[in-house]
């Protein structure tokens, strides 16, 4: 079958010579209905008439049409059409009784469109747009199917369905009042002390939800939603704004939902989705055009999957390259020259403080920085780059510093490609830019847009690409991974270390995804403290050293699966987690030599 999707966002017919219609030959030749002009002059493809040549894919000057081919079988399984020439969605997972079941997928492919569809909040049209969709066409469609008890439920009200949204900073534009009083509110099932004491609520239950923080209000839309006497709970990027410990602690308090009801979970990190799910679907597709849920899979091989690019059972290929970590952690010594020393530092504010042990980055060495939120990280990459000064101490350098910010302000006002020519003015010509950092992070389908305009993916991939493509001595990148989907992470981690490595200079990552850490970190420095009350920094650190004792204040380990080499968390009291625990090999488990009676690293977790 064949899939045309316009962007009609990116279609600009008042600004073009419509050189989709003009080039088609099957229009040339006389098949006008082929590519004609619909509303506004923008062109309506027919699938049917469309022979997939791609010209007019190739002659678009805005980039906005895709064409591809897909298996006919296909044909049967779609689920809903955005309208013409829309974004399409094939098959729904199953959610299971007294099971996670995890959905991983890139951004813009249709994981919270599957939500919207199994919470009963978006009636699926079947790919039929010429009338209104109907639950009656629903059931019919997925009778004798597991699927239609669900939807039979839903449709008729008997079904409850707790979602906690994507995007939870909305909440402190839209709600106001004592977050103890919402919660208090929203609690259905008697359980408020129990869930607040799960996610750490009482440190702010008194505050108002306006003046939260993104990971004060992750946690308030988790328990919300935990709250609900409900049938099902959907939890969409659960993890977001979350510090390595709050992410655990929301982890085991999601899992204990399966006791209720059933439980559907979308979630880029993939140390969090490893840990959390019982099941998982990977859905693949192409951004913004269609998107395919794939077959169930074992958490270990869903992974696994995603990061190989392949599935086995379906022979898909979804990615060219696959993504791989290293067991063993990178050199502890560096025989290149200091280019930043700092410290001991000290930063006051009212009711914070932070100091610092001595520091120093070396010439080529990416650091990255971990640890709890609101213990200083944040205002260490601040001072470094010179927009605080420290209460005492003082920062050696004679550095030029890029500085890509936590929360990025879309205020410049022109388009993407505006935006690059301001950073490195006629980056058309930069080889270096362009085949290095512009194709990698995917910039050219944006370059049209306006800033403004930009989802906070894209603009995290914008701001990221004008932050390291800056001609500097120190890279300071706080929090990149927001808002980035799984494989994003892993190919931003990548092209960062890439861009260090072939310019010779020096990075500063904060983040709190594990994997991208572990991608793109030569050393780390460690934070500790009592959040927004006091705040250390340990280090840098080698990543063994560092590593370890980061987990060990986490509480967690973790061992290396032998198939991809990445990190999986252990689960806590098993036998494995003993063993590393015993030893102080909280991260790097393979450096162990473990006697024949204690058994293998790999077999020590859940699959």
């Amino acid at each position: 079958m064949r899939v045309a999707v316009l962007f009609r966002d990116r279609c600009q017919p008042k600004q073009c010579g419509t050189e989709c219609v003009r080039f088609c030959p099957r229009v040339r030749a006389g098949v006008v209905e082929t590519i004609r002009l619909g509303d506004r002059g923008k062109p309506v493809i027919s699938e049917d008439l469309c022979i997939g040549c791609g010209i007019c894919v190739h002659k678009c000057p805005f980039d906005a049409i895709r064409i591809v081919g897909l298996s006919d079988e296909l044909d049967t399984a779609l689920i809903h059409q955005y309208g013409e020439n829309g974004f399409r969605l094939f098959r729904l997972p199953t959610i299971q009784e007294r099971r996670v079941v995890g959905l991983l997928g890139s951004n813009g492919i249709g994981k919270t469109t599957v939500l919207n569809i199994m919470a009963g909040n978006l009636i699926p049209n079947m790919g039929d747009l010429g009338g209104e969709p109907s639950w009656d066409r629903v059931l019919e469609r997925f009778r004798g199917t597991h699927l239609h008890a669900h939807f039979s439920a839903v449709a008729s009200g008997k079904r409850r369905i707790a979602v906690k949204p994507q995007y939870v900073d909305r909440m402190g534009r839209v709600l106001e009042g004592a977050v103890g009083e919402l919660m208090e509110s929203a609690d259905e099932r008697g359980a408020l002390d129990d869930v607040a004491e799960m996610l750490g609520l009482h440190g702010f239950m008194g505050s108002n939800v306006r003046d939260l923080s993104g990971g004060e209000l992750q946690r308030m839309a988790i328990a919300a939603t935990m709250l609900k006497d409900a049938d099902v709970y959907m939890f969409d990027e659960p993890s977001s704004y979350l510090d390595i410990h709050q992410r655990m602690r929301a982890a085991n308090a999601i899992r204990t939902m399966v006791d209720l009801g059933q439980v559907l979970v979308i979630e880029h990190d993939l140390a969090i989705l490893d840990f959390i799910s019982d099941l998982v679907y990977v859905m693949y597709g192409q951004e913004a055009t269609y998107g395919i849920v794939a077959e169930p899979r074992s958490v270990r091989n869903a992974v696994n999957a995603y990061l190989q690019g392949y599935l086995r059972e379906e022979n898909i290929r979804f990615r060219d390259d696959a993504i791989t970590f290293d067991v063993h952690p990178p050199r502890e010594e560096w025989g290149t020259p200091a280019i930043l020393t700092f410290g001991p530092l000290e930063k006051r504010f009212e009711g914070f403080h932070l100091v610092t042990d001595r520091g120093v980055i070396h010439e080529g060495e990416v650091v990255g920085v971990v640890g709890p939120n609101a213990t200083g990280k944040t205002t260490l990459a601040k001072i470094l780059a010179g927009v605080l000064e420290p209460t005492r101490g003082k920062v050696d350098a004679s550095v030029t510093v890029s500085y890509k910010p936590q929360y990025i302000a879309p205020d410049f006002e022109g388009t993407v490609r505006e935006y690059f020519y301001t950073v490195l003015g006629d980056f058309e010509k930069n080889a270096f830019f362009n085949s290095e950092i512009r194709g990698p992070l995917r910039l050219d389908m944006l370059m049209t847009k306006p800033v403004p305009e930009l989802s906070g993916g894209e603009l995290q991939r914008v701001a990221i690409a004008g932050s390291i493509a800056r001609d500097a001595d120190l890279y300071l990148l706080d929090e990149p991974s927001a808002y980035l989907d799984a494989n994003e992470r892993m190919v931003a981690a990548k092209t960062v270390r890439r861009v260090m490595e072939k310019k010779g200079r020096s990075a500063l990552i904060v983040d709190h995804d594990i994997y991208l850490i572990d991608l793109i970190s030569d050393s780390l420095l460690v934070f500790e403290g009592v959040p927004s009350v006091e705040g250390r920094s340990v280090g840098p650190l080698s990543l063994h050293e560092g590593m370890n004792r980061f987990l060990a204040s986490v509480g967690i380990t973790f061992r290396r699966d032998p198939e991809t080499g990445r990190p999986r968390i252990n689960t806590p009291g098993s036998r494995l987690d003993r063993q590393q625990r015993s030893v102080g090999e909280y991260y790097y488990a393979g450096l162990i030599e473990w006697r024949d009676d204690l058994g293998s690293l790999f077999d020590g977790g859940p699959t």
